[in-house]
């Protein structure tokens, strides 16, 4: 193989080395924010009485799925 060859895959390695880098370091930084908003959350008032909320929604969503499934109706991709 040419040097020339060589040096231009090695430059796209250290490219791709660079943005894999990148990238790690913002998913690094994307949790961080996501653990720190959710600690946020937890110290605002009725936090309890709105996640107990959510956990309800979810479950009817999960029952009105089953009962569509089982219905023959494909409920998953319909927008509400």
């Amino acid at each position: 193989m040419k040097e020339s060859t060589l040096l231009e895959m090695k430059k796209k390695i250290e490219s791709l080395t660079n943005v894999v880098q990148y990238m790690i370091n913002e998913l690094k930084n994307l949790k961080e924010l996501g653990v720190g908003t959710l600690e946020t959350i937890k110290l605002m008032p009725d936090y309890e009485a709105a996640l107990e909320q959510l956990k309800a929604n979810m479950e009817k969503e999960a029952e009105e799925r089953k009962h569509a499934q089982q219905n023959g109706i494909d409920k998953s991709n319909v927008e509400k």
